[in-house]
């Protein structure tokens, strides 16, 4: 989460990075749909975590306003302070968050994924995901969860189990560990 003026700065520069956006000013960068994301999600996070004062409140109103009309414009429904900094939107078209999810540092994100909340094995709760995870088009990944760092999860799979140990790929319906490969050759690094 966001809490203060250089973390939000951090988090959205390296969103951009993450991407592959950074670099020189270009027409085709400043007409890109996520350049545009990254900037207006992150600075709904600073003035909804940091800015208590009066004008920072009514500011923070109408930013929220604008996050929430592009989110639906795109077909996103990414809730504030659930991603960490590097977050990596790849089309546009559906994705669902729940809100209660927490999902870590550097996440690639596919047309399709929905991580929300579920009752399982008498718990309610949304997935808590760890750094550097591959969400593949179209997965699930759903209820009081635990996914560990570097999990690739592979296309339309279904996730309602806990995998902690991370550093694997998982798939299928219902997902289990295919194999020993991390997230690695998925998550672009600049």
């Amino acid at each position: 989460m966001i809490q203060s003026k250089e973390e939000y700065k951090e988090y959205y520069r390296e969103d951009v990075r993450a991407t592959g956006l950074s670099g020189k000013w270009s027409f085709q960068k400043i007409k890109d749909r996520r350049y545009k994301f990254y900037k207006i999600l992150r600075k709904a996070e600073y003035y909804t975590n940091c800015r208590k004062d009066i004008l920072g409140k009514i500011y923070g109103k109408v930013i929220r306003f604008r996050y929430h009309r592009l989110c639906e414009k795109y077909m996103w429904t990414i809730p504030i302070n659930v991603f960490g900094k590097g977050l990596q939107l790849v089309h546009t078209g559906p994705i669902i968050v729940n809100g209660s999810a927490r999902v870590g540092e550097y996440a690639r994100v596919h047309v399709g994924v929905n991580i929300g909340s579920a009752y399982a094995k008498g718990k309610a709760g949304a997935p808590q995901i760890g750094d550097r995870c591959y969400f593949g088009p179209g997965a699930k990944v759903f209820g009081p969860i635990v996914i560990g760092d570097e999990v690739a999860i592979g296309a339309n799979a279904v996730v309602n189990e806990s995998f902690p140990e991370g550093k694997c790929t998982i798939g299928g319906v219902p997902a289990k560990k295919i194999s020993d490969n991390t997230s690695d050759r998925y998550i672009l690094t600049v």
